[in-house]
């Protein structure tokens, strides 16, 4: 089934060199596709380091978190109507929509004179780069042939281990010395870059062998509102208020699914999230692991600063490790020829990421500082291990009709992943009594059951990760 039995039952078919991935023919395409992932990755921490002296001179400190859940909704609508839209003007035309929808919501959010229209401006660069994002996915295997694919996610995680250290301080410095409207402006001339490279790569014409299906636009407002309800749930005061979103979104976004797969116009792939198919449940691993690791990505920097006393600086250094270990691992696992090996060894991903989640849990536990170097670095090495290898296995068990689908629902999944968990961590710490006047004692017994469930949602990741190659090798 689309070379899974080449991946997986041998090695007949070799990786590629980095080298073949520099060459002139696939140079414009991989600066192309990494520099759609840098617009995310870098405006992401560009606007977060910026954006509170933003809300200092503009006022609107209430409005600060809409600035956030207002991109992060539109930018998971955007992907999923990314494969859509794909079909029906072409993947050249949507991305120059999309990186120009970008464009006129970063200018409106630099020189905006209120808050109301920075959250304009950062719901249009949401509904932008959601679908510029999905796209640089969905064009891969179209771009590329399928042994430098693994070369191409390591170049993109290259990219955001670059964005994890310097976005902050280039933010940062632009901020204290120019202002947070240079922060913000930046992004512009990239995506203008990007929009010349589209032009000069990404071929004409429609995408797709039968005609474009209509807009499930009531599939999508239904999902973003899910997706609102669970941002909305972070920001609820009190763990009612809190309860009741997270139970509602669960409903809305269950029965999105199920709606989904029963019609004639789907918008996820056709086994998304089923427990019976490689791709299924590959989506289900897709998903977990972001979920799983957001309890270290909300409260490991607040741990580190308030149980063992770390300046910002020193807790900082400490979160990034795991970004460092990402791309490392990530260019260190692409560089393996063997395509049989690299399936292998993917399974080995959500397992270090458990062992990982639990050498943190052990070093809150017992006030072991030194536990959570190795045990950052070993969250990082299983996002690494598994990341580009499984996004590949899911373009490959996808059939050609929902290859797009597919590819394009990949970021979009990780960034639901990491807001579900965001909003369910949060609920429960502040159930077990999290508030920043906690005592030093209460503040440990909530970071080891935060980390607890994060360390079981790993778990059942990991349950996923077999079953997805156990699957796969079935199909083959």
């Amino acid at each position: 089934m689309n070379g899974v039995s080449a991946e997986l039952a041998g090695d007949a078919e070799l990786a590629g060199g980095w080298g073949e991935l520099m060459r002139p023919r696939y140079l414009v395409p991989t600066i192309t596709l990494c520099l759609g992932v840098a617009l995310f990755a870098f405006n992401e921490f560009f606007i977060s380091t910026a954006l509170p002296t933003a809300v200092e001179e503009l006022g609107g400190a209430t409005l600060l978190s809409w600035a956030f859940t207002l991109y992060l909704v539109f930018a998971i609508i955007g992907g999923l109507v990314a494969a859509n839209l794909k079909q029906r003007f072409g993947a050249r035309n949507t991305l120059l929509a999309a990186a120009t929808v970008f464009i006129v919501g970063t200018v409106l959010a630099t020189f905006a004179t209120d808050m109301t229209q920075v959250l304009a401006g950062r719901l249009l660069q949401g509904a932008g780069e959601g679908i510029v994002a999905a796209l640089c996915y969905a064009l891969i295997p179209e771009l590329f042939p399928s042994r430098l694919v693994p070369k191409v996610f390591g170049a993109e995680a290259i990219v955001w281990a670059v964005a994890a250290f310097s976005g902050p301080l280039v933010a940062g410095g632009l901020t204290e010395h120019f202002s947070w409207r240079a922060a913000f402006f930046v992004s512009i001339p990239a995506a203008a870059i990007f929009i010349i490279l589209v032009l000069a790569i990404v071929p004409r014409g429609v995408s797709g062998s039968r005609q474009a299906s209509s807009i499930p636009f009531a599939r999508l407002i239904a999902a973003g509102a899910g997706i609102l309800m669970i941002s909305l749930s972070g920001i609820a005061g009190g763990s009612l208020p809190m309860t009741a979103l997270l139970i509602g979104a669960a409903a809305v976004l269950t029965t999105v699914v199920y709606l989904d797969r029963r019609s004639p116009n789907p918008v996820l792939p056709r086994a998304a999230f089923s427990v019976r198919e490689a791709l299924g449940t590959g989506l289900w691993v897709i998903l977990l692991m972001p979920l799983a690791q957001a309890a270290g990505s909300v409260f490991l920097v607040y741990s580190l600063q308030h149980l063992w006393h770390l300046g910002p600086t020193a807790a900082g250094a400490l979160s990034a490790v795991m970004a460092i270990s990402w791309s490392l691992t990530a260019i260190g696992v692409a560089s393996l020829r063997s395509l049989a090996l690299r399936n292998r060894v993917m399974l080995a991903g959500p397992v270090l990421l458990t062992v990982g989640l639990a050498a943190v849990l052990m070093a809150i536990a017992t006030g072991s500082l030194w536990l959570v170097l190795p045990g950052q670095a070993m969250i990082g090495a299983g996002f690494g291990v598994s990341w580009g290898t499984l996004s590949q296995l899911m373009m490959d068990v996808s059939s050609e009709t929902e290859r797009d689908r597919t590819s394009a629902m990949l970021p979009t999944l990780q960034s639901a992943g990491y807001a579900i968990g965001a909003a369910v961590f949060g609920l429960v710490a502040n159930v077990m009594g999290f508030d920043e006047a906690a005592s030093t004692d209460t503040m440990r017994h909530v970071m080891l059951v935060v980390f607890a469930a994060g360390f079981l949602v790993a778990a059942i990741a990991v349950f996923f990760g077999m079953r997805t190659a156990r699957l796969a090798a079935k199909a083959s």
